[in-house]
């Protein structure tokens, strides 16, 4: 069985107990290293603002779980988030893809700078002043100093 790299992020209501907060990530815990996977990290972000209101609430617990497991507890993780009424929206994410497509442009840039000859010192020829630009007014010329005729 391949494993893969999930992202389970979900909101719960914010007048949920922390206690019961930490309960239920434990549980998502279990399942995961139930069905043999492991757990990457685990980000409590905290009450933040909502961008719009949820069941009348404006704010919400952030959570963030990254894990590594065969598909089949990511089903009974989606399935407790859609029964548990503190979740107020969640989302999984597979993101073992795009780990390794950013491994592999990072491998490809390495290289790139690798083969790039190391920077030449400018030569100290002063820039020449830019050609003024078509349709622009021509810079003034300064006025005479009094006395002076033109």
């Amino acid at each position: 069985m391949t494993k893969r790299t999930y992202e389970e992020f979900f909101i719960v209501e914010p007048d949920t107990p922390e206690e019961q907060i930490d309960a239920y990530i434990e549980q998502i815990k279990g399942i995961i290293t139930a069905a043999g996977g492991t757990i990457d990290k685990v980000d409590k972000w905290g009450k933040r603002k909502l961008a719009y209101r949820i069941n009348k609430f404006t704010e919400g617990y952030y959570v963030l779980i990254q894990f590594t497991s065969s598909p089949e507890p990511v089903q009974e993780i989606e399935h407790r988030m859609r029964v548990t009424d503190m979740v107020m929206r969640w989302v999984t994410v597979r993101i073992d893809e795009k780990l390794k497509k950013l491994a592999k442009k990072t491998k490809q840039r390495e290289k790139r700078a690798r083969k790039r000859p190391a920077a030449q010192p400018a030569a100290a020829v002063p820039a020449a002043p830019a050609p003024p630009m078509p349709g622009a007014p021509a810079p003034a010329e300064p006025a005479p100093a009094a006395g002076e005729q033109a």
